[in-house]
C-alpha cells in the first residue's frame, strides 16, 4: 500500500495554438509522426485588396468611353445666377441644401456630377427650373389640390 502514495502522475500540458504555429513545433510534430494539417491562405496577413487583370492596359487606353458625366455649363451658369440674384454666397446655398460648399462650386464650374436630388433642392432654395424644356424660368410655388 505504500508504493501507492509515492507514485507521482505527470501530465503534460497541451501547447497553446500560438506555439503550434511555429515553424519548430511544426518540425517538432513531423519528427514525432503526428498527423499535421496546413493551409496556405492567399494574401492572408497583407494588406493588399487590388488585384491586377489582363484588362488594365486595356481600360488605361479607353480614356473618353469611361468618364462621368459631367454637369453642364449653362446649368452652372444659371445656379450662379440665381444664387447670386437672391444675395447669398456659395458657402450660404450650400447649407441651404445640406451640401459641402465645394459641390456648389464643382455645380457653378462645370466640374461636379449631376446628382438630380441635389439639383432639385437647389431648384426649391433658388426658385428657378434647373431641369426639363424651361430651364431658367421661375419656378410656381406647388398648387394646393381641393
Amino acid at each position: 500500500m505504500s508504493d501507492w502514495n509515492t507514485v507521482t502522475i505527470l501530465r503534460k500540458r497541451p501547447p497553446k495554438p500560438s506555439t503550434m504555429k511555429s515553424e519548430q513545433a511544426i518540425n517538432k510534430a513531423r519528427r514525432e509522426g503526428a498527423v499535421i494539417d496546413t493551409q496556405v491562405k492567399w494574401g492572408a496577413a497583407t494588406n493588399k485588396h487590388q488585384v491586377t487583370t489582363k484588362n488594365t492596359a486595356k481600360l488605361d487606353r479607353e480614356t473618353e468611353e469611361l468618364k462621368h458625366e459631367k454637369v453642364p455649363i449653362d446649368l452652372g451658369r444659371l445656379i450662379q445666377q440665381g444664387r447670386q440674384a437672391k444675395g447669398y454666397n456659395q458657402k450660404e446655398l450650400a447649407t441651404k441644401v445640406n451640401e459641402k460648399p465645394q459641390v456648389i462650386q464643382d455645380y457653378e464650374a462645370g466640374r461636379g456630377i449631376p446628382n438630380q436630388l441635389v439639383i432639385g433642392k437647389i431648384e426649391k432654395v433658388l426658385c428657378i427650373k434647373l431641369r426639363g424644356k424651361d430651364r431658367g424660368q421661375a419656378l410656381l410655388p406647388p398648387s394646393t389640390k381641393k
